[in-house]
């Protein structure tokens, strides 16, 4: 048993080292490689070396059941012998440490790495994997808003994968994953590294582009001047949308519902100090008493900052279009591309050959198109579907509702409906004047 955990651990080392090179030399790409170099090695051989004491003492015991007296060795550093032995084992050692120190440390940055997270386990993560990849904060990894600093919360994710493995492993993954509210780190440990809570950013023009489904594909647009604002503590009370993320104005809040969508209870305490509180139509202090009281960041609103989805086939290819991807010269391309995306498909690749298959056919039977700008407009349509459906997962348009606005999701009038209350007759206001100019 010795011998052979003698021979696992030299043979597990020489690979992983040889490996170890391969990676830093960046010659391994794979997202699998990690599992491979950085914990399925050094676990066999640190079962290598657990064999060898273990066929020792299996030894010990073989010879004491036979009636052998057990004989500790004789350690004498005065014969070259056991000094050459001697500073073997030290040596041995010495490269014993330094392997599972690397493994250690590949193993962590194998594990916070986006590859890990994202394709490790593929068809589970694929739907927030593809849309991390496609947004703005594509560049912030995984880790920095899904675990906490400290080793604390370093233990903690750890745990929480290992269960969420044995989920994967046992068919138990929901579908589509919920997205707790406990998996996201507070604002202040992950959004404010980057974003700065005292800035102000005044008013921002927006324009919404939308595109009628006629054969010139007319362009409608809506011009809003949000009301971005912010404020702090040197600067006063603040103004507009970010007055909520005013350090100087605490919003605590409680939240129910299968995606905390409904809110009945909040409560605004402002620079001086002054307590409000507001309680939604029919709800009384009895029936939050007890439940657990939030208290409101960036989260709140930007729900989905880093896995977002389109809500609608007509908003994605809305976006396609103003960005150019699907190229608005095409008749009737809006109209034929919202139809594509919105048909149901076994898995992506019978969806991705089924939508070039309709509109290759559609403008084939028109004739007199460019068939290069046709291309364009099925990779890009192809690009709409697959990277906001995933029938794996079960995810579709809306099923990850975004609480910006208040046009697709309830949004900002989970609390500005005008039927939040305080008890002096005082209403959280649903004024759209407050956040933003009438539409134009």
């Amino acid at each position: 048993m010795s011998l052979l955990g003698i021979a696992i651990a030299t043979a597990m080392a020489a690979v992983f080292l040889v490996l170890v090179a391969l990676h830093l030399a960046g010659f391994l790409k794979n997202p699998y490689v990690g599992l491979l170099v950085f914990i399925a090695l050094p676990l066999l051989f640190l079962t290598g070396l657990a064999l060898i004491p273990a066929g020792a003492w299996w030894t010990a015991r073989r010879r004491a059941h036979h009636g052998g007296t057990p004989d500790w060795p004789v350690i004498d550093l005065r014969q070259p012998r056991q000094r050459t032995i001697a500073l073997a084992v030290i040596a041995l050692t010495a490269v014993n440490v330094l392997i599972v120190a690397l493994a250690a440390n590949g193993a962590v940055h194998a594990m916070e790495s986006n590859a890990f997270c994202g394709q490790v386990c593929h068809t589970t993560m694929e739907p927030q994997a593809t849309a991390h990849r496609v947004w703005p904060h594509a560049s912030v990894s995984c880790t920095q808003c899904h675990v906490g600093p400290g080793a604390g919360s370093f233990v903690e994710a750890k745990l929480a994968g290992t269960r969420q493995l044995f989920h994967v492993v046992t068919g138990r993954v929901p579908k589509p994953i919920p997205p707790p509210s406990q998996l996201i780190q507070p604002a202040r440990a992950t959004c404010e590294g980057c974003h700065w809570p005292d800035s102000f950013h005044g008013d921002v023009v927006r324009v919404v582009r939308e595109y009628a489904a006629d054969e010139a594909n007319t362009e409608s647009s809506t011009t809003l001047r949000l009301h971005v604002g912010g404020g702090s503590r040197r600067l006063g009370s603040g103004s507009g949308i970010h007055w909520h993320m005013n350090l100087d104005n605490r919003i605590d809040f409680i939240a129910s519902g299968e995606r905390e969508e409904v809110i009945p209870y909040v409560r605004v305490t402002d620079r001086q100090g002054q307590v409000r509180e507001y309680f939604a139509e029919g709800t009384t202090r009895d029936q939050v008493a007890g439940k657990p009281v939030r208290r409101m960041d960036c989260m709140d609103c930007h729900n989905r900052p880093a896995h977002t989805f389109d809500v609608s086939p007509e908003r994605a290819v809305n976006a396609a279009l103003a960005d150019g991807r699907i190229p608005r010269q095409l008749p009737f391309v809006r109209r034929e591309a919202v139809n594509a995306v919105r048909e149901s498909y076994q898995d992506k690749q019978a969806a991705l050959k089924e939508i070039a298959q309709r509109l290759t056919r559609f403008y084939d039977e028109r004739g007199g198109v460019d068939p290069a700008m046709v291309r364009r407009a099925v990779a890009a349509t192809q690009d709409v579907w697959a990277t906001n459906v995933f029938p794996a997962m079960r995810v579709t348009w809306g099923t990850y509702p975004n609480h910006i606005g208040h046009v697709d999701s309830p949004g900002c009038s989970r609390c500005h409906d005008d039927s939040h209350k305080a008890a002096d007759g005082k209403v959280i206001s649903q004024d759209c004047e407050l956040c933003h100019t009438v539409p134009e």
